[in-house]
């Protein structure tokens, strides 16, 4: 199938529909070590990224009781598009996390807020720092897509934002292009209740595949190549018992083009934490085929979207919960968090 555009992975961020080339990963010997590993860590980002990485909430504009409309004129015009990676959204503090597209097609990354609003004549909340988290792994993690494809997301913008009554939403995104500041508009939908686990709530226990359970053949529970080390546990044998890392991911049938990258950092953050935690990676669709629907984990997760993380803690309670993409220190604080 022909590579998506720059604009359309983005686009996509939350949807997985439609195969893509493979994208292969080199695995890497297990060294332990938590926190305290130089695996548990991102490698420098790009210069770019950087830059992004520490936005402070005094750089922006206060609200002095603005509308919504009225801060989003104050900004310069030509900003960059909203492209949301998450797509669950509960009454209560909510993450968010999204990509800005400027108007070329090209990813922007700079100094960045959330403001939240329940109409564009209503009072606006914020600002709320929102920092870029990179999806940079380290060469022997890195999928061949990753490092060799310039059009690929670098980096994902992640905020808690308090979302607090259901309904629609509206999130003006603010950031720093160059001297000056612009932003973006995304429409969220607060629902009363969620089918997906939250933070708290029992894991459901659901048997996961492995390699004992397919006779060895890696590729028919793991579209990446070379297949990832995180088939050994059975979620229903070690739920309860010690901590988990539960990704929901398909490399090789993701529409978005992220789901590569977050098993590279689940890979990557393996090779810290393994010896605490036990990592498990679930493809999506059933016999590898979207034809065939979801995975039956899939749907007792509640899940509709990928990639998802789920951490759980020793008493099989969620400890963290990520949808959409993100990046090594997002996912290093879910597995402390299990812990």
């Amino acid at each position: 199938m022909p590579r998506q555009t720059t604009r359309s992975v983005l686009l996509a961020l939350a949807c997985a529909a439609a195969a893509l080339p493979a994208a292969g990963c080199g695995a890497a010997d297990a060294d332990g070590g938590g926190a305290s590993s130089p695996n548990a860590t991102p490698p420098p980002p790009p210069r770019e990224v950087a830059a992004a990485r520490h936005p402070v909430a005094g750089d922006f504009p206060a609200t002095r009781g603005r509308t919504l409309r009225r801060l989003a004129d104050s900004l310069s015009g030509g900003g960059p598009s909203v492209a949301l990676a998450t797509s669950e959204y509960a009454p209560g503090p909510n993450r968010v996390a999204f990509g800005l597209i400027q108007p070329d097609g090209a990813f922007l990354y700079g100094d960045t807020a959330v403001y939240a609003a329940r109409g564009a004549d209503a009072p606006v909340r914020g600002p709320i720092p929102a920092p870029a988290d990179s999806l940079e792994v380290r060469p022997p993690f890195r999928s061949e897509t990753s490092a060799g494809d310039a059009d690929d997301v670098k980096a994902v913008y992640r905020a808690e934002v308090e979302l607090p009554r259901p309904g629609r939403w509206l999130l003006l995104v603010v950031t720093r292009d160059g001297g000056r500041l612009t932003g973006g508009v995304a429409v969220v939908t607060v629902r009363r209740t969620s089918a997906v686990p939250a933070v708290g709530d029992a894991a459901p226990r659901v048997h996961t595949p492995t390699l004992a359970s397919v006779g060895g053949d890696a590729s028919r529970i793991d579209t990446r190549v070379p297949p990832s080390e995180m088939h050994d546990a059975d979620l229903a044998d070690v739920l309860g018992r010690r901590p988990v890392a539960l990704l929901f991911a398909t490399p090789a049938l993701c529409r978005s083009r992220v789901c590569g990258p977050v098993v590279d950092v689940a890979a990557q953050l393996q090779s810290a934490y393994g010896d605490e935690v036990a990592f498990i990676h679930n493809e999506v669709y059933a016999g590898n085929d979207p034809a065939k629907g979801l995975r039956p984990q899939m749907r007792a997760f509640g899940l509709r979207t990928e990639p998802w993380l789920f951490t759980i803690d020793r008493d099989g309670r969620v400890a963290a919960r990520l949808e959409g993409a993100f990046g090594v220190d997002e996912f290093r604080e879910a597995v402390e968090a299990a812990l």
